[in-house]
């Protein structure tokens, strides 16, 4: 492996050659993997094993893989294979891959996007799901009543507190059901849209500076652990139901405008952190620290008199190196050790026991074997979702119902109107007919979306199904009319459903 690394870094200042060079490589084994995907019979016919020389290629692009881990080459994205992923039929390759019966393209996940992790992702979580419900139905039979999902019934102005309250008192088995969501007081069977909401006001308590939970970084305007909580058993108890809170909206599929740095979904992974990913936790702190490694005397001396290896955290002394080394002075010999354990103090060391009680939370409802094929930068986009609007893709995916399709008239208008909105209006239109903004993995090409025509000219608002994606619409007598009952729709419109 070691020639392989050399050539990707490239020898003697041609760094830039060694990485052309190797990229080439890569290229030249994904064009064969392609050509042989396309062979008669195909990766969906026989699997991996059928082909003993599509076998062979994708183990070298394994080797090639971990190499550019090393050095960090390449985009991961370059590893994506779309003749792999066009070919697969995860409901084939993820019982063999789980039971070990051989070779299966999920032991190289490097081939396959965020999207096709996710779609592995939900298979799991139905397969999980199925086993509950089947175990709930043969308990209530012995035991009696025991539903076969969970459920949580909230208040919305206390959203946060009943939530964590009823996570609490709930068995590892019930986390593991399909999760149905009631607010107090209303009415309506929780489809999907419900959930959405749910979320949604979740996130706005959590990440609400009076919850105390989290601080956010004025620069980056990303959030993380507070270092100033009370230390005692209540507050992790809360931080392991958020991570519960986390995991579920993972599990049922609901994306969520959660504003960590890559960081935490690198720990929600197990990954090490690295100096680097304290950039988007704390900018400042990592340009001051790039600094520190940057200079050179006198500039270096005088930058490092007085300081030690002694930090303060929650108004205690503590010594980076452990206490049998207070006082020890950081010099230009040992400044990239007091670096690397600063920052990694300052992610983690200050705020170890949060990080543990929430991720033990996400792993009890999450820990299944399909996270572990998962990026840290796949796992947010899973989460997250994506940024990029694309409404050109939403459009070409869109579907229609009640008599009207692509050429009609309204739909174009419908279209042209939409097309004419600012970013925020467009957001605010996702809300209005999907119950949230956030774009699903794969973009918005991904997301099933239905437009209905609901009657003939009116002066009724449009109105939406959230829980389906559905947007209904009358057939409105001008393009300007069905701009304007769209716009006062979608202004007056909040989260969850908006029937008329």
């Amino acid at each position: 492996m070691g020639s392989v690394a050399s050539l990707a870094r490239g020898e003697e200042g041609a760094v830039d050659a060694g990485r052309t060079v190797f990229g080439k490589v890569v290229a030249c084994f994904q064009a064969f993997v392609m050509v042989r995907c396309m062979c008669e019979g195909g990766l969906a016919t026989g699997g991996l094993e059928s082909d003993q020389m599509l076998l062979d290629a994708v183990k070298v692009l394994d080797l090639l893989n971990e190499v550019n881990n090393e050095v960090d080459c390449l985009p991961h994205e370059e590893f994506y294979n779309a003749s792999i992923m066009e070919g697969i039929n995860l409901k084939d390759e993820y019982p063999k891959w789980k039971s070990n019966s051989g070779s299966s393209i999920l032991d190289f996940p490097f081939l396959l996007d965020a999207a096709t992790k996710g779609d592995i992702l939900r298979i799991e979580s139905m397969i999980t799901m199925r086993r509950e419900l089947q175990d709930s139905f043969f308990r209530a039979l012995f035991i009696g009543v025991n539903s076969p999902y969970l459920h949580l019934e909230v208040r919305r102005e206390a959203v946060v507190r009943d939530a964590i309250s009823q996570l609490a008192s709930r068995s590892p088995n019930d986390l593991k059901k399909q999760l149905r969501v009631t607010f107090v007081g209303e009415e309506g069977i929780d489809e999907g849209g419900i959930q959405k909401e749910f979320f949604q006001l979740i996130v706005q308590d959590v990440f609400n500076p009076d919850h105390g939970m989290f601080e956010v970084n004025s620069e980056s305007r990303l959030y993380w652990f507070t270092r100033e909580f009370p230390e005692d058993a209540q507050v992790y108890e809360e931080y392991n139901l958020i991570g519960k809170l986390l995991g579920l909206a993972l599990y049922n599929n609901v994306t969520l405008p959660i504003p960590f740095p890559l960081a935490l979904f690198k720990l929600l992974l197990s990954k090490n952190l690295v100096v680097h990913d304290l950039f988007d936790l704390d900018p400042a702190l990592h340009r001051g620290l790039e600094t520190l490694l940057n200079l050179t005397p006198p500039d270096l001396d005088v930058a490092l008199d007085d300081w030690t290896f002694d930090v303060v955290s929650r108004g205690k002394s503590i010594c980076l190196l452990g206490e049998q080394a207070r006082g020890t002075q950081v010099t230009s010999e040992n400044r990239r050790d007091f670096v690397e354990r600063y920052a990694q103090f300052r992610m983690v060391g200050s705020v170890r026991d949060a990080v543990a009680a929430l991720k033990d939370g996400f792993d009890a409802v999450v820990g299944g074997d399909a996270l572990r094929l998962l990026r840290p930068r796949e796992l947010r986009e899973l989460m997250v979702g994506c940024e990029e609007l694309d409404f050109v893709a939403l459009e070409k995916n869109a579907q229609y119902d009640g008599g009207w399709d692509k050429d009609s008239l309204a739909v174009k208008a419908f279209w042209e109107v939409v097309h004419s909105f600012s970013e925020q209006e467009k957001r605010a239109l996702l809300v209005f007919a999907t119950g949230s903004d956030r774009v699903p993995v794969g973009g918005l090409g991904k997301l099933p979306f239905i437009v209905v025509r609901n009657g003939p000219d009116s002066e009724r608002l449009p109105s939406s199904h959230t829980c389906y994606n559905v947007l209904l619409l009358n057939e409105y007598s001008s393009k300007e009319k069905l701009e304007s009952k769209l716009r006062a729709a979608v202004e007056h419109a909040r989260c969850g459903f908006f029937l008329l």
